[in-house]
């Protein structure tokens, strides 16, 4: 039996170019955490913004399950990129992020992160919430059918 052709394609400029869009478009995405109690997955919407060196921010509630998760265990993935109305959803570019989260300085970014989505005016100010910074270590990127490129954090960077 012959040995399967790998997937996975040579990183090319243009992945890296694909990948950063998606991360700057970003303003939501799929937060995977693992659970300190019980040592199982489990995966929740956030809302997202890209941050100067475009690693993604986002604000988070230590009242939330997966803030008590990144604190016992900082490694996290994060799934960016959203299908389009038409089309078959699994053809659409996405990618996942796998990410160690730390905790930012939240008055710093106030200014940044409401300018990219102010609809967190309602909340930013309340005192459990916490700004984290997502610190990419490696990136899986899946541009449609038969795109598939692994990526490291330099090819993420600015």
């Amino acid at each position: 039996m012959a040995d399967a052709p790998n997937p996975i394609r040579e990183t090319d400029d243009d992945a890296r170019a694909l990948a950063r869009g998606l991360i700057a478009a970003a303003r939501y995405g799929a937060l995977a955490v693992i659970e300190p109690e019980t040592g199982l997955p489990t995966v929740t919407r956030i809302a997202v913004v890209p941050g100067p060196d475009r690693a993604p921010m986002s604000l988070i509630s230590d009242l939330s399950s997966h803030s008590a998760a990144l604190a016992a265990n900082q490694a996290c993935s994060l799934l960016l990129g959203e299908p389009k109305a038409k089309g078959d959803p699994l053809t659409h570019p996405r990618i996942t992020l796998q990410c160690r989260a730390q905790r930012a300085d939240k008055s710093a970014w106030r200014e940044h992160y409401l300018g990219l989505y102010p609809k967190a005016q309602l909340y930013y100010d309340f005192g459990d919430f916490r700004m984290i910074r997502f610190q990419i270590d490696r990136a899986l990127l899946n541009g449609g059918f038969g795109k598939a490129f692994h990526l490291t954090a330099d090819d993420l960077a600015p």
